[in-house]
């Protein structure tokens, strides 16, 4: 399924309630400041409903194939190359774009290779148990497309995260109603198959090793410290 009929398929009735709750998530996770750098890969159109764009000066939107919304800064890019230094941003949102990318791993590697120590990454993407959202890409998928859709389970994300040294903070899944449903990883199983699409929140950690210092070599020409109290010689005097 092209990321165009997603797109397209958002302004369904089901398509409607989800963006609804992608969107007040969105506005709730972006807590960094107006003078911080935010990059999104992947255009949606409707980027003014979770973030002001005239607010942020230093927000731009990643994509060589969709349209943002009119206000917003938009770079023609490739998702497995993207146009920032290392270490350069502190935040990155992924709006349903690992589900559509051909370099999944790459493109996590860059998100890794720019983003800031200690920097956020906010995840969006549809449950792959979920029995309606693969019913959607078998109705809609290209002529020569696979059969079966391309989709992340939330666990997955989780652990490809966790071999970057990100930290999965915040997890919650949405369903077709007017409430989003937060979840933890010690709930059942049920949950996951009933969400329709699901976010994660995570921080880059930054783990820096600390050389040893080297042990001098042993010099036998040096004292050793007195480290046991000498024995007393003196003869033990029975009438004292």
């Amino acid at each position: 399924m092209h990321r165009k009929i997603l797109i397209d398929w958002f302004f369904t009735p089901k398509g409607r309630l989800l963006k609804t709750q992608e969107a007040a998530y969105l506005k709730k996770s972006i807590t960094v400041s107006c003078k911080q750098v935010i990059v999104q890969i992947g255009a949606l159109g409707w980027e003014d409903e979770y973030l002001d764009c005239s607010t942020y000066d230093q927000f731009y939107v990643l994509d060589d194939e969709q349209t943002a919304w009119y206000k917003a800064k938009q770079i023609k890019s490739l998702s497995y190359a993207l146009p920032f230094q290392q270490e350069s941003v502190d935040l990155i949102i992924l709006p349903h774009i690992l589900e559509f990318s051909e370099n999944k791993h790459e493109l996590l590697r860059e998100v890794d290779r720019i983003l800031k120590p200690e920097g956020k990454l906010v995840i969006l993407g549809f449950n792959p148990w979920n029995i309606y959202i693969n019913l959607q890409y078998i109705k809609y998928r290209e002529k020569g497309a696979p059969w079966v859709p391309s989709l992340i389970s939330r666990t997955k994300i989780s652990d490809w995260l966790n071999l970057l040294n990100f930290e999965v903070k915040v997890a919650a899944g949405f369903n077709f109603d007017k409430s989003a449903l937060t979840t933890s990883d010690s709930k059942k199983r049920k949950q996951e198959i009933c969400i329709a699409a699901y976010a994660v929140k995570a921080i880059k950690r930054s783990y820096k090793l600390i050389p040893l210092t080297p042990v001098k070599k042993y010099r036998q020409d040096l004292a050793m410290a007195k480290i046991v109290e000498p024995v007393n010689n003196e003869k033990y005097d029975e009438n004292s």
